[in-house]
């Protein structure tokens, strides 16, 4: 393993000679423009595994994305080579059918500290809820980025994760979809006890098998883009601009053909599956 492989894998060719925050910014913004959260090794019959070097030869050489367990180990081990002090957490992530967090650890995060300062760095959530920038571990304080407002609020040692929704806008649609009454859409909820990726095995194989997680029921792959996110779920491709107007994303919906599935996979994620995608 090689971090300039990673950094061509990311585009990423400016000096790092710094572990700090503006230098983690830049190379976390690359990582999420250029690497998809996906789902699509288990829609192709092929078996994910958990360890560096297999997640590596994935992301990095074969420039395929991951999903959470995979893309924030990768970005851990560089954030490592680079001198960060960084480590992995646990966190529960909220279904929004059931309002309430799952019972089991399913997400994993990072933790960076800087100059005494704690920040959160996640680049394996994907979709709209992807931050866009290490957030500040701090509790009640509203961060504003692109993508909208995120915010931690602390509850005797638990973390929660939170995000501030935003109106969409759908050409198609003669109405705008607004969110439900009460605009925070919780994400996850976290502690501060460190994790090592061998605390996550179980739950790789689990998410593979179990026939009730939405990752085995639905084929996901999004990326975050300059402007917003592209999406392809099942034969879904949505494209979504942040900001749009106002207080608004612009959000554009296809239904696509097997053939397109497999288009659009190579020209909006650069991704080229070697197995057949059944989405």
């Amino acid at each position: 393993m090689d971090i300039q492989e990673y950094f061509s894998r990311i585009s990423y060719n400016e000096p790092h000679k710094d572990a700090d925050l503006q230098t983690l910014t830049v190379i976390f913004q690359h990582h999420i423009q250029a690497i998809p959260f996906e789902n699509l090794s288990m829609h192709c019959g092929e078996t994910i595994e958990l360890d560096l070097q297999s997640t590596y030869n994935k992301i990095v050489r074969k420039k395929r994305g991951g999903w959470c367990l995979e893309n924030n180990h990768l970005l851990f081990w560089a954030l490592q080579e680079l001198g960060y002090d960084v480590c992995i957490l646990g966190g529960n992530s909220y279904d929004p059918a059931e309002k309430a967090y799952t019972a089991v650890m399913n997400h994993i995060l990072l933790k960076v500290v800087i100059k005494g300062n704690s920040y959160i760095v996640d680049a394996g959530f994907g979709g709209a809820y992807q931050a866009w920038q290490p957030l500040m571990l701090i509790s009640g304080k509203d961060q504003p980025q692109i993508p909208g407002i995120f915010r931690f609020m602390e509850d005797n040692g638990t973390w929660y994760f939170e995000k501030v929704k935003r109106k969409h806008y759908i050409p198609e649609q003669s109405v705008t979809d607004t969110p439900d009454l009460g605009n925070i859409r919780k994400i996850y909820t976290f502690t501060l006890e460190p994790r090592h990726i061998n605390d996550f095995q179980e739950l790789n194989t689990y998410l593979q098998v179990s026939p009730d997680n939405i990752l085995r029921k639905k084929s996901i792959c999004t990326l975050q883009t300059p402007e917003g996110i592209h999406a392809l779920v099942g034969w879904t491709f949505s494209e979504v601009k942040y900001n749009y107007m106002g207080d608004m994303d612009l959000v554009q919906i296809t239904n696509l053909t097997d053939e397109e599935v497999e288009k659009t996979l190579k020209h909006k994620f650069n991704i080229v599956l070697e197995n057949k995608l059944i989405p």
